[in-house]
C-alpha cells in the first residue's frame, strides 16, 4: 500500500485520499478505506487546502466630489502586453475633484512597495490627501499598505468586492486610457509605453475637455476654481520612473523636480 500510495501521489499530485483509494479499488485491490487512510496519513499526503483570505466588510459610499484640489485620490491598476506579448501594467492615480492624472507607472511588475514608493512622492508634490480611494486588490489591501496608511494618517476607502462603479471616476478615466493609448498602439518596449503616455496625459490634463468639468480640461477647470478661490496648487506632471537599485527618481520630459 505504501508503494501504491507514493506512486499514486507521484503521478498525481493533486489528487486526494479518495482518487487515491477508489484508483486503487478500481485496479482490483479490496483495502479497507480506514486502513489506507491511516497509511495515507503516516506518510504525511494529505493535500493542504488553501482557505481563501476573507476581507473585512467593505460599507458602500455614494461618490461625492470633493470640495478641494487634494482631498480624496482614486487609484487603480491596469494590465496589457507588449508586441511580443510581454505584460506589463499600469498604476494609475488621479484627483477625483477634477479628475486630473497625478501618475501614471508603467512597468512589468507593480508590487506594492511601488505604489508606495508613488504615492510617497505625490505626497511629497501635492500634500497628504484625506483619502484614497482602491479596489480590494492584493498590493492594495496588502500589510504594507496599512501600516503605511496608519503611519501617514490617510484613510483607506475599499470599494465592495465586484462594485467598481463605486470607484467610477478613475474607471471612465481607465476607459480613456485603454482606448486613447493602451488599444491604439503597438508597443515594443516599456520605453514606448512610457513616452506615449507621457505624451497623451500631457494632453488629458491640459487641453483635453471632460463634460464633467463644463467642457474645459482638468488644469483649466482647477485654475479657474483657484482664481476664484485665490488659492494655488502645483500642476500635474505627465510621469516618473523608479530606479529599483538606488530608488532614484528618472525624469521623462517634465517631471518631478529634486525634493
Amino acid at each position: 500500500m505504501i508503494a501504491r500510495l507514493e506512486l499514486l501521489s507521484k503521478d498525481h499530485p493533486l489528487e486526494g485520499f479518495w482518487k487515491c483509494y477508489h484508483r486503487i479499488r478500481n485496479n482490483g485491490t479490496v483495502v479497507n478505506h480506514k486502513r489506507l487512510h491511516r497509511i495515507y496519513k503516516e506518510m504525511k499526503l494529505p493535500l493542504r487546502r488553501k482557505v481563501k483570505k476573507r476581507l473585512p466588510a467593505r460599507v458602500k459610499e455614494p461618490l461625492q466630489v470633493p470640495y478641494c484640489f487634494t482631498q480624496t485620490w482614486s487609484i487603480d491598476f491596469m494590465t496589457d502586453a507588449l508586441s511580443n506579448g510581454t505584460k506589463f501594467r499600469s498604476f494609475n492615480v488621479i484627483d477625483d475633484y477634477n479628475r486630473e492624472v497625478l501618475f501614471v507607472e508603467t512597468d512589468y511588475s507593480l508590487k506594492s512597495s511601488r505604489v508606495i514608493w508613488v504615492l510617497k512622492h505625490l505626497m511629497n508634490r501635492y500634500g497628504k490627501p484625506q483619502k484614497i480611494r482602491m479596489d480590494n486588490g492584493p498590493e492594495f489591501v496588502a500589510k504594507l499598505m496599512q501600516q503605511w496608511s496608519k503611519a501617514n494618517d490617510i484613510e483607506f476607502k475599499y470599494i465592495q468586492p465586484g462594485k467598481p462603479m463605486q470607484n467610477a471616476y478613475i474607471e471612465r478615466f481607465n476607459k480613456s486610457y485603454r482606448e486613447s493609448v493602451l488599444d491604439a498602439y503597438l508597443f515594443d518596449s516599456i520605453e514606448d509605453v512610457r513616452e506615449i503616455t507621457a505624451d497623451w496625459i500631457d494632453d488629458y490634463n491640459n487641453q483635453r475637455p471632460h463634460d464633467a468639468l463644463g467642457g474645459l480640461s482638468p488644469k483649466m477647470y482647477r485654475e479657474k476654481n483657484n482664481n476664484m478661490n485665490g488659492l494655488r496648487y502645483a500642476s500635474a506632471t505627465p510621469s516618473l520612473h523608479c530606479d529599483h537599485s538606488s530608488l532614484k527618481i528618472k525624469t521623462n520630459k517634465s517631471t518631478f523636480e529634486s525634493y
